[in-house]
């Protein structure tokens, strides 16, 4: 097992066991502990949840939180709700997922040179995170930054994604352009790392707000990976 791959279990420990914001903890235990109706045979997991695939991955993709029923239900990012549906579906025609679909922790899912984050680890209420509880979860992001030392591309969900992505890059040390890139659909941003370059791409959030709206469709979100495929250099 590399360093890296030691390093990010460590982390995995540190997100799960964070008790920094309380309003959040709160509401995934409640949430947890109430359930949906559709789901009440679940024992929902209820706690931060932390990142999730390739520890060499050159492609990271950071959204917006868990959902209440989704992430806070299953324990893994993207997992068990409409964006994760969405997502992972694009991720397996992009050739970064195993499998079309994420159900759960132990579906077998696993992604190949890409990682899974979010700008915030706990399900908040009306997934809305306040810019304080944004801020607590920063240094994860970063320390996550630190440690995928192959990553080339971000894809950020949405745009409180974006945002998050380039306050912990400037924090890490990645030279964020001035003025910093503004969030747009199939924008792009090039930053300078050391030597390395890094490629900032939007997408709308898949959320089912996003998709049943036509705000964001199968082929704009299928667009968006295939160009993460090409920066990425993959073959």
């Amino acid at each position: 097992m590399s360093g890296s791959t030691n390093a990010l279990r460590a982390l995995e420990r540190a997100v799960i066991g964070c008790r920094r914001c309380p309003r959040l903890i709160a509401h995934c235990r409640a949430v947890a502990r109430t359930k949906r109706r559709a789901y009440r045979d679940w024992e929902y997991w209820g706690r931060p949840v932390p990142g999730f695939g390739d520890p060499e991955a050159r492609v990271l993709v950071v959204g917006l939180a868990p959902g209440a029923h989704g992430a806070n239900r299953t324990g893994r990012m993207f997992t068990g709700d409409g964006s994760g549906v969405t997502l992972t579906a694009a991720l397996h025609r992009a050739g970064f997922a195993s499998q079309p679909t994420s159900t759960s922790r132990d579906d077998g899912l696993t992604l190949t040179d890409l990682y899974l984050t979010a700008a915030v680890r706990c399900a908040p209420p009306d997934n809305r995170p306040a810019p304080g509880e944004i801020a607590n979860c920063r240094s994860y992001l970063i320390e996550e930054l630190r440690l995928l030392r192959r990553v080339r591309v971000v894809v950020a969900l949405g745009h409180l994604a974006h945002d998050a992505f380039l306050r912990a890059a400037a924090t890490t040390g990645i030279e964020v352009p001035r003025p910093a890139p503004r969030f747009a659909h199939g924008a792009e941003a090039v930053l300078r790392w050391g030597r390395r370059t890094l490629r900032l791409l939007d997408t709308y959030h898949p959320s089912r707000q996003n998709t049943q709206t036509g705000r964001l469709t199968q082929e704009m979100l299928d667009r968006i990976f295939r160009r993460a495929h090409v920066l990425a250099g993959r073959p």
